[in-house]
């Protein structure tokens, strides 16, 4: 959202450059040298836009650039008139940049803030005054700020933690779900999702299985999908929970499940799960999926272009390729002539360098490959 500032028009301007930015100092450029339209809202982006570059091209530390504390600088001076929104995400993108809680930009930000919290609705309240220091500290060391403030932390922040952890393969056992009486299914699948997503079974299991067992036991039926997750996470883990296993191929969950809006895509879990249980746990004996509810995964038999277009793995490799070579650097599902697909297309040179495409010459991208390499994968 705009906000006061530069014009309509002159904002999403400003906004395009930023966002296509291929530097960080390019990006340091437009922010420092414009400030007559530059808006608050354009510092959340900035900062956002150089975390992006700093995962893909790992340069010198941003923190020492004068034209940094000159951006920083501005945040600062700015700050009083940021709206809400602003100043939320000009935390949280600070914390993505490994900022230090004891920086004066994030100290600046955490005091207007809390200045503000009686202004801030109940979203920009977790986030103005829990969010942003515990996302700081979760950066700077997971492994001693957790276990000790695990208590305090709501479900939204935990979650999003989370969340943070499975898509950075970090592993951290003494995470407990110290709250976990008071956490509803949906947010407990997020936060179980990381150690089955890893195929990690954390040390403490012997404590944190039984607690997961006891919650569901309570909560099994306010979310069908989000309990039939959580079974279906522990099983990757190899745990077995036999009670809530009964309650879930009860009479009284299936009735539940069936009135559902979503009764069809639970009905598929649970047909997966009985599965599982028929595979992983034969020492089961208690009630299983009647077979009136079973769902095939699959009408039929896949062929191998079926399953490669359903059920591929395109996506995290396109997300593994823009972290490491960045957008500009490899096309999907490019056709070259006289007609090969390909699924992703590089263009390397003998010395093993990935290079923009956009320096590629048309004709340069038909077989056979000329001095540079084309690789198709």
């Amino acid at each position: 959202r705009p906000g006061p500032g530069p014009r309509y028009d002159t904002f999403f301007t400003m906004k395009r450059l930023i966002e296509r930015s291929r530097s960080v100092g390019e990006v340091l450029r437009w922010v420092t040298q414009n400030p007559g339209k530059v808006s608050a809202s354009h510092y959340p982006i900035a900062l956002h836009k150089l975390g992006q570059l700093l995962q893909q091209q790992p340069g010198p530390p941003v923190l020492e650039q004068p034209e940094f504390h000159v951006l920083c600088q501005a945040i600062v001076s700015g700050c009083a008139k940021f709206d809400n929104f602003s100043i939320v995400n000009c935390l949280y993108a600070a914390a993505a940049l490994g900022l230090p809680g004891e920086s004066p930009l994030v100290r600046v930000l955490e005091d207007e803030s809390r200045s503000r919290l009686g202004r801030f609705n109940q979203k920009d309240r977790t986030w103005g005054t829990e969010l942003a220091p515990v996302t700081v500290s979760c950066f700077a060391g997971p492994a001693e700020w957790l276990p000790r403030k695990a208590e305090n932390l709501t479900p939204y922040t935990m979650a999003l933690i989370a969340k943070y952890v499975a898509r950075h393969r970090l592993r951290e056992p003494r995470f407990l779900l110290k709250r976990g009486e008071q956490l509803d299914s949906k947010v407990i699948q997020k936060l179980v999702f990381p150690f089955s997503r890893m195929n990690y079974r954390p040390s403490n299991h012997g404590e944190l299985f039984p607690k997961l067992e006891a919650i569901l036991e309570q909560k099994a039926g306010s979310s069908p999908l989000a309990t039939v997750n959580i079974l279906m996470s522990m099983f990757q883990l190899s745990h077995f929970p036999q009670t809530v296993l009964h309650q879930v191929f009860s009479p009284g969950f299936i009735s539940n499940v069936m009135s559902s809006p979503y009764a069809l895509i639970v009905r598929r879990y649970l047909s997966l799960l009985d599965a599982a249980v028929e595979l992983e746990f034969r020492e089961y004996s208690g009630p299983r999926l009647d077979p009136r509810y079973r769902v095939l995964m699959f009408e039929h038999a896949l062929t191998a272009d079926e399953a490669n277009r359903k059920y591929s793995y395109k996506g995290l490799v396109a997300e593994a390729l823009r972290q490491l070579v960045g957008e500009e650097c490899y096309r999907q599902d490019e056709v070259l002539p006289p007609g090969y697909c390909t699924d992703f297309l590089l263009w390397i040179n003998r010395s093993g360098t990935v290079l923009p495409l956009s320096r590629v010459p048309a004709a340069s991208r038909a077989p056979p490959a000329p001095s540079p390499v084309t690789m198709s994968l």
